[in-house]
């Protein structure tokens, strides 16, 4: 899964897709059918890129990139407007067991439930990721 360069903005719903910088701030792009490009301010906007999202685990932090995996194997999604959250915790435990009952609340798991509903569609979702800079792969 290759989500580099794929961003939540504090504040804003939704998904965007990082396309530029300039002096002011950061170039996005929604990920909705609608495309609307916004630019946000550097020093004021809280911007966290998917691939570095954790949540917490009973034994240390899960990569938002594992659950999304996981989710794919998933037949039926939650409805996060409908289901409350007893339904959405029981499905959290199947695809994140590991995760911390008490830190992570319903509200995000809504959130990642609904980014993975935005995602889903897109090529770069079964896409590779690509290989971090300076690591190189062994040969033997």
């Amino acid at each position: 899964m290759n989500l580099r360069g794929i961003v939540s903005v504090t504040g804003k719903p939704g998904l965007f897709k990082l396309v530029g910088q300039n002096k002011s701030g950061f170039i996005l792009e929604s990920l909705d059918e609608k495309k609307i490009k916004t630019v946000v301010n550097i020093s004021t906007a809280k911007m966290a890129s998917l691939e570095d999202i954790t949540i917490f685990g009973d034994d240390g932090d899960i990569r938002l990139l594992d659950i999304l995996e996981k989710m794919k194997a998933v037949s039926s999604l939650p409805d996060v407007k409908k289901d409350k959250g007893e339904r959405l915790r029981a499905f959290f435990r199947e695809v994140a067991p590991a995760h911390d009952e008490e830190r992570v609340y319903t509200s995000d798991i809504k959130k990642i439930i609904s980014w993975y509903g935005i995602l889903k569609g897109f090529p770069l979702f079964e896409e590779a990721a690509p290989t971090p800079i300076g690591e190189e792969t062994k040969e033997t």
